[in-house]
């Protein structure tokens, strides 16, 4: 984990109100693991107190670089800011997934609205190719569909309204993935980013199936370094449960350690 000042390489929209922002971070972009985060904070917002958790969408020489959406007033300023501009960044921070091994499990990643540029560095490291189900509201909130495809992973998409892939909610296609090829249900393993709701609906698909999963957990976050304990999940301690925090022992969870019956 380094606290630095670091360059805008570039800051461009990518749909909608999704923006791909590109950070020179020389000594940080080695060290990042998939499904780790960069907690940032927006020089130019000088009266914004508290930095901004943003998951680590790719890594790439001595750069690295975000996938948020601007939807108040710090990410407003974030999407105004050019390259050239510097931000402050404590990076790379959190426990990330574990990246499959060759000739293991088949990956099964399921990825809800920006949740999806956490599953990309997984995908992008793991030797063994799977399939990503990729789900959002609307057609503009499908992200990195095109990425996917072109490091040889199988694209499933589901939207809500219907206006891209499969209508409905993303584990409708995983379920059905799922259901047709029981025979390889214990050469499975479950990823998963997004909306609690959805990373709820994983963890029962596997409890229900008996599959691994790893579900990174969608929490507020304000100090981003385990100190003020506001990310906290219940998670199972010997034969009750104790909390946990989602910036340092998460985001990313053992589904089967979570309590989803208190959690909050």
């Amino acid at each position: 984990m380094l606290e630095q000042n670091v360059t805008i390489v570039a800051n461009e929209r990518d749909t909608d109100l999704y923006f791909r922002l590109v950070l020179r971070a020389p000594q940080i972009a080695p060290l990042i693991q998939p499904g780790q985060f960069a907690h940032v904070r927006i020089l130019p917002l000088k009266e914004a107190l508290l930095r901004r958790p943003f998951s680590i969408f790719q890594v790439a020489g001595d750069t690295f670089s975000i996938l948020y959406k601007n939807v108040g007033k710090g990410t407003d300023a974030l999407a105004r800011m050019h390259a050239g501009e510097e931000l402050s960044v404590i990076a790379p921070l959190g426990h990330g997934f574990t990246v499959p091994k060759t000739g293991g499990e088949t990956p099964l990643l399921v990825a809800g609205g920006y949740g999806m540029a956490a599953m990309f560095l997984l995908a992008q490291r793991s030797p063994q190719k799977g399939i990503v189900f990729v789900g959002g509201r609307r057609r503009v909130d499908i992200l990195c569909e095109k990425e996917f495809a072109a490091i040889g992973w199988d694209v499933r998409v589901a939207t809500e309204d219907g206006s891209h892939g499969e209508k409905g909610l993303v584990t409708q296609p995983l379920l059905a993935e799922i259901g047709n090829r029981k025979s390889e249900i214990g050469n499975r393993k479950l990823f998963a980013c997004g909306p609690t709701p959805m990373l709820k609906a994983v963890g029962k698909i596997a409890e229900d199936f008996n599959l691994p999963a790893e579900l990174s957990m969608d929490e507020h976050m304000c100090c981003g370094v385990g100190t003020c304990l506001t990310c906290v999940i219940p998670v199972k301690s010997g034969g009750g449960w104790e909390y946990q925090r989602t910036c340092t022992e998460g985001p990313v969870f053992d589904s089967r350690q979570i309590v989803w019956d208190t959690a909050k």
